[in-house]
């Protein structure tokens, strides 16, 4: 996407904000300038340190579900016998909405950052597990068939074949999981915490009435998840440039 194109939808949705600001005239939505300058005024101090201990969480859940379920996936996408074997296991919980399994995690976890990681990555291990295991089962046969009649093993399968055909979906994956990530990383906040962009926004937003804080931590917030969807999209240019090819 071009980057005048990014620019102009930006003006767009800003003047559309301070048009909104205006025309309701009430404390609940400022302007923009009013939070654009609340949010240097906590950047890089309160607000900053909120947004590292959130942006450890999202990148720690996010790297451990790429580490564990992209494999699983290939597995899953290459055995059709381990795939009867965990589909319906996988068709059971994958529609069920991890986020009410929170209270639990945290009985077992404890109130600390491991609980609000793990319950991050419950969710999008499944997001990713599918995925990479519908691109490997696509992979065609006779392509690996080809491959091993010139000798190659199983790491020259791995790095030729496997590797290739599904590390555009892993990066697919990774960044469609980005958005939900952040929205999870919003409710965990809220429980037991008194570090992160979540509670930073609940805090300000319901419990001292200071919007234009909450604002510039919505902000925040946003700018998290576009810095690391933008981040995947370049991965996925310099690792897959196959797919850019005209």
């Amino acid at each position: 996407m071009k980057r005048s194109s990014i620019l102009l939808a930006v003006a767009g949705l800003l003047v559309f904000w301070q048009l909104l600001a205006w025309f309701i005239q009430r404390p609940i939505l400022p302007s923009p300038l009013v939070v654009f300058l609340e949010f240097f005024r906590q950047f890089p101090g309160p607000l900053g340190e909120h947004f590292l201990y959130s942006f450890w969480r999202v990148l720690a859940s996010l790297t451990l579900s790429v580490v564990f379920a992209a494999p699983a996936g290939l597995v899953l996408g290459q055995s059709k016998r381990w795939d009867e074997r965990f589909a319906p296991v996988i068709y059971l919980l994958y529609p069920i909405p991890k986020v009410v399994f929170v209270p639990i995690v945290v009985l077992f976890l404890g109130i600390n950052d491991l609980s609000k990681i793990v319950m991050i990555f419950l969710i999008l291990f499944f997001q990713v597990l599918v995925l990479v295991r519908d691109q490997a089962a696509a992979i065609r046969p006779e392509l690996i068939y080809s491959v091993r009649s010139l000798g190659a093993g199983r790491r020259a399968l791995f790095r030729f074949v496997y590797l290739p055909a599904t590390l555009p979906a892993i990066l697919t994956a990774v960044r469609q999981s980005i958005g939900t990530a952040v929205a999870v990383l919003y409710i965990v906040e809220l429980v037991a915490t008194e570090k992160g962009l979540g509670y930073y926004i609940y805090l300000y937003g319901s419990t001292l009435f200071d919007y234009s804080k909450m604002y510039a931590g919505i902000l925040a917030m946003s700018f998290l998840g576009l810095g690391l969807y933008y981040t995947a999209d370049y991965l996925n240019r310099r690792l897959c440039p196959w797919q850019f090819v005209s």
